[in-house]
């Protein structure tokens, strides 16, 4: 009776366990639209994407920093085969930090047409659409992209340009047609349509600080361009 006792708990002791390393690696999976995936890997075969009973969509597999041994990269290897084809093409995302056994995986690719790798250049790694940006802001941006929200950010910033249309040079040019549409003149700057005169030197500013440029990741951005680009040719 006493044995029963101890086999059931180490039984629910290594259940327990199991899902506490489940859930610490439970890969993050986005819907990036227009029918593509995103699904990041931290460590295979465990994050390999699980078989879909539905139809198969595109997919950005990301497996840059991702762990594996020689069977994880037996079972990517077979996984692609059955997986990447041309009208649902895998898109892989890696680096030189991407293990060297999961890099062999997909090196020898000639024979699965829907597998296209881009990354950054490396030490014994060359993918197919190669880019260049700081490693350091690569890793910033494969950090950040951990909320839905922030992939649009990441792919797509934001913007910002000076005001030069219509509105803007009557202002500058004509400051009394300014003053008498006062539509015109909610929507432009209290500044705009002020020249300097002899009268009120202007003091010289100090030199702005420019803003940082916006954090974008490269790669994932190349992947989401080309798989629109496909779209549009009717590739996919």
């Amino acid at each position: 009776m006493k044995l029963r006792h101890v086999l059931l708990f180490a039984c629910l002791l290594l259940g327990a366990t199991a899902l506490t390393r489940t859930a610490a690696a439970k890969p993050l999976i986005l819907d990036i639209g227009q029918g593509l995936a995103y699904h990041r890997a931290q460590t295979l075969p465990a994050d390999l994407p699980a078989a879909s009973p539905a139809r198969p969509q595109p997919l950005v597999l990301d497996l840059r920093y991702t762990t594996g041994g020689p069977d994880a990269a037996i079972t990517l290897a077979a996984w692609l085969k059955f997986r990447a084809v041309p009208r649902t093409p895998v898109f892989i995302l890696a680096n030189a930090e991407t293990s060297q056994a999961l890099r062999a995986a997909f090196a020898e690719r000639e024979d699965t047409p829907g597998l296209i790798v881009l990354g950054l250049n490396g030490p014994d790694f060359t993918p197919d659409l190669a880019l260049t940006a700081d490693p350091a802001t690569a890793r910033r941006a494969y950090d950040a992209l951990t909320q839905p929200e922030a992939l649009t950010t990441l792919i797509t910033p934001t913007l910002t340009k000076p005001r030069n249309d219509e509105a803007a040079l009557a202002a500058e040019w004509h400051p009394d047609r300014t003053r008498a549409n006062p539509s015109v003149a909610a929507a432009l700057p209290a500044e705009h349509g002020k020249r300097a005169t002899a009268k009120t030197p202007v003091a010289p500013s100090d030199p702005a600080t420019p803003a940082p440029p916006p954090l974008i990741d490269a790669v994932l951005q190349r992947a989401v361009h080309l798989h629109r680009a496909l779209v549009a040719l009717r590739q996919i």
